[in-house]
Parts: structure tokens; sequence; C-alpha cells
């Protein structure tokens, strides 16, 4: 099986996760149509508990991916295969016990959440999915430790496909028998994705199994111990994520009210915040995690290797790239906040500036990922997880103290964001510094992605205005001027030697 470079492995996984985002938004349309909001809001109560076990399992992927990365580096084929066979058995144990309790416990876990009794469909529609998915997460940790990350975005389209598919089917089918089972249908497209992104890598792994030529059998008990040592303080970190965002929907809501708001004007706005900011935010975003995904095993074997000198390339180059990513991001969420929302949500575009103020979050989100990944990369695990805790320290305070304020409102979430993961972010890369005794260039990390990203947005914004007075059209000035923003950005790139075409090819084209 060939091995991709780091550029090449990002772009693949970012591609299909940001192809997967735009497949769950075609999801929800038809739904809508179908269920309207009230069949939504019971699909929605049965998807945070399939999101937590998303969450509580995430590590062991990542635990695969180093692990089998080692081993393929050291040339221990059986090694490999047998991590692989001993993360399966421990997600079959995690995703089986999670559904066998979501299906004992469904009706008394409705009445603890207060939920209302219609729900019930949906959550034992998708009590299945973490049985199912937990087998394919398993398989993707395997392949992106072999530094292959083809299967894995497959996989995530066929998922998707699956999803939607079989979810929007199944809701128009039992639409007759009432709005709670249609969707109850809906949910099980999750399920549905699942098994069909399964069938997928386990047939390729079949096929991949056979170039290994595996004759050996060999045991090793240290192996399981190893994989819960590696992931259970990356699901911790993903966990103080998720608690991030669910002390948000406690806090900023109430401490809303106490700046003035009524109830109806305190959803809107924290609505404005969530259901629209963060999922713009969270696109760019989509290619961070493919550049994490892609970066832990590449890390992991130049380090394993003691490769120093290759192991801090990767690092730069890591940082660069997500840099490269991050900052236009930033600028263009920032000064095309209202166009942008327009565009997505047509007659709908209030809460513009939110997006416009929270879009400064994203460097330091994505740089505390990617310095995350570093640090896994290297067997530094349950530090990324501590400086996290200390930026939600910093989120929550800064919010609690911010929000009730009348003239900062829900602004003070934002500052709070922003300010919690630019603390993680710095103290992952003073980390970094410290383990590898490195000198990170910034200048052509950040000072050089930044002139590109202002020089670009100018034009951007100049393209928009210009187009949209000739055709008064928000749809069509927004397309031209973001399509020929991405093309003039890809030039100055070059130009400002961020990155060579040369370097670029290579570094696409080569195994490392």
């Amino acid at each position: 099986m060939k091995k991709q470079s780091l550029i090449r492995g990002t772009v693949i996984l970012g591609i299909a996760g940001i192809f997967a985002r735009f497949l769950g938004i075609f999801f929800r349309w038809p739904l809508i149509m179908l269920i309207g909001d009230e069949g939504i809001g019971y699909y929605q109560m049965s998807y945070p508990m399939y999101m937590f076990f998303i969450a509580t399992a995430s590590g062991i992927p990542v635990a695969i991916s180093k692990m089998v990365s080692e081993r393929n580096a050291m040339g221990d084929k059986d090694g490999a295969i047998l991590v692989l066979r001993k993360a399966l058995i421990l997600m079959f144990i995690i995703g089986g016990g999670f559904t066998t309790f979501i299906l004992i416990f469904s009706n008394s876990l409705i009445d603890f959440l207060n939920w209302d009794k219609k729900s019930y469909y949906s959550l034992i529609a998708i009590a299945l999915a973490p049985l199912f998915i937990s087998v394919v997460s398993a398989f993707r940790g395997f392949f992106q430790g072999m530094q292959n990350m083809n299967p894995t975005a497959i996989s995530q389209i066929f998922e998707q496909l699956g999803r939607v598919i079989v979810g929007v089917g199944l809701a128009y089918i039992l639409l007759p028998r009432g709005i709670e089972y249609s969707a109850g249908g809906a949910a099980f497209g999750a399920v549905a994705g699942a098994v069909v992104a399964g069938i997928y890598l386990i047939s390729k792994y079949i096929s991949v199994r056979k170039e290994f030529k595996v004759v050996s059998h060999k045991k090793n008990h240290d192996i399981m111990s190893k994989l819960l040592y590696i992931a259970i303080p990356i699901s911790l970190g993903s966990a103080v994520s998720s608690i991030m965002g669910l002390l948000d929907s406690i806090i900023v809501p109430q401490k809303l009210l106490i700046a003035g708001f009524n109830y109806k004007q305190a959803t809107i706005i924290y609505g404005q915040l969530t259901g629209k900011a963060f999922v713009l935010v969270n696109v760019p975003l989509t290619l961070s995690i493919a550049l994490c995904a892609s970066l832990v095993p590449i890390i992991s074997e130049a380090y394993i290797l003691n490769r120093k000198k290759e192991v801090l390339n990767k690092l730069q180059s890591a940082i660069k790239v997500s840099m490269v990513i991050a900052i236009p991001s930033l600028c263009g969420l920032f000064f095309m906040s209202r166009p942008i929302l327009n565009l997505i949500f047509p007659g709908h575009g209030d809460g513009y500036l939110i997006l416009k103020y929270l879009s400064i979050c994203i460097p330091f989100i994505v740089l505390a990922q990617t310095s995350t990944a570093i640090l896994q990369g290297i067997g530094k695990y349950f530090y990324p997880v501590i400086n996290l805790f200390l930026g939600c320290v910093v989120k929550v305070t800064i919010t609690l103290f911010l929000v009730p304020i009348p003239e900062i409102n829900v602004y003070g979430a934002i500052v709070g964001t922003i300010l919690g993961y630019m603390t993680a972010a710095m103290l992952n890369i003073r980390l970094v510094k410290k383990c590898l005794n490195v000198k990170i260039s910034f200048y052509d990390s950040i000072i050089k992605p930044a002139y590109a990203s202002i020089i670009m947005v100018i034009t951007v914004v100049f393209i928009y205005s210009n187009v949209y007075n000739n055709t008064m059209s928000n749809g069509i000035a927004c397309f031209v001027a973001i399509f020929l923003g991405v093309i003039i950005y890809l030039i100055l790139i070059l130009v400002f030697g961020i990155f060579s075409y040369s370097q670029i090819k290579r570094r696409i084209a080569r195994k490392h």
C-alpha cells in the first residue's frame, strides 16, 4: 500500500470531509420539508447521544493510527495487523455496550432528560449506530496509520450517501404512520451509513491484507493496555471540547436574560451563535481535522525511527499548512460575513456580526488542533488535555463575566472562545518547542500567509462590490468573488514563497 505525503493526505481527507458536510446539509433540506420543525426536534433529541459516543471513542482510532504507523515503520507487519485485531475487540465492546445501554434504558433516558415521549423512536433507531461505527472507526484508524487516506475519505462519502438515501427514504415511507416514526426513519440513516462504510472498509482491508503476506500469529498482551493509554487522554480532550459547547448552551442563554433580553430574544441570539456562526466556522475546521488525521501517523513514524530532522520538517510544514488554511478563512468570514450568511440563509442573514467576530477564533482553534496532533505523535498525550482544560476554564470565566453586561452580551461568549483557544494553543506550542527543542519560524508560517490573505480579501471585497453593483445579485457576486479569491490566494502563496510550485508538486507526489 502506497504512503501519502502530509499535504496529499490532508487534501484528500479535507475534500471528502467538506463534501460529506454538504451532503449533510442536503440531508436536512428534504427532512425539513417532510417532517418540519417538530420532526427535526425529535430527530435532534436522539443525535447528541450518538455524538457523545463519537467523542467518547474518538481516542481509539488515533491510538490505532499511531501504533500501526510505528509498527509499520519498524517493518513489523504482524504487529500492525495485531493492533487492528485488538482494537476491533475493544471498539466492539465499547460500541456494543453503548448500543445495549440505549436499547435497555431508552425510556429511562427520555424520562431523565425530560424529552418528549415521541422521541423514543428516534432514540431506538439510532441505537445500533455505535456498534457499527465502532468497527468503521477501527478500520479508518488502521488505514490512516498506513498513511493512506483514500479508504477513510471514500468511506466518509459512502457513509453520508447511505445516511442521506436511507434516512430520507425511510422518513418518506414512514411519514403516513406519524411524524415521530418518520423522524425515527431519518435517525436510522446513521446506522445505514455506518453499515455501508463498514462494508467498503472491510472489503478494502481484505485486499490489503493479502499484500502483507503475514504468516505468523504472535501474541502481544501489551497492545490493549497501550491502546487505552493513548486513547483515554485523547477521548478526554474530545470530551472537554464537547463540554465547552455544552456549557455555552447552559450559560449563554441564562446570562443573556441577565443582560436584559427576554426569552425569545435570548433564544434567537443563541441560535445565531450556534446555528449559523459556529456552523460556518466549522467548515475550515474540517480541513484542520483532516490535517491532524494525516499528521499523527507521519510524526509518529519519524519520531519512532529517531529521524529528528524529518520530525522538525513535518512540524514546520504542518503549522504552515494549518495557517494557510486558517488565516484566509478568518479574513474571508470577517469581511464577507454578511453576504455569505445571506447566500447560505436567504432572507435570514441576521447575526452576521456574530459570525464576523467569531471568525477571529479560527487560527487559534486550528493551531490548538495541529499542536495537539504533533504532541500526540511524539507520545505526549495528557498535556494537550490539561492545556485544553485550562483554555476551557478561561473561556467559561470570561463568558460568565462578560455576557451579563448589556453592552457586550453574546460577544462576551465570543471573546471567551477566542481567549480560551488562544490559551490552549499557546501552551501547546510552548510545550512543542520545549519537547523538541525547536525554533518555529512564525514569519514563514504566519506572517507570510497573513500578507497573502489580506491582499486576497481586499481583492475579494472589491470584486464582490463591483459584481453586485452590476448584477444586483448577492449569489452571483459571492460565487464570483470567492472563486476568484481562491485563485488569487493560490497565486499569492507562490509569489510570497510560502510554498513553491516544485515544492507543492514534490510534497503531493512523494511518499513521505
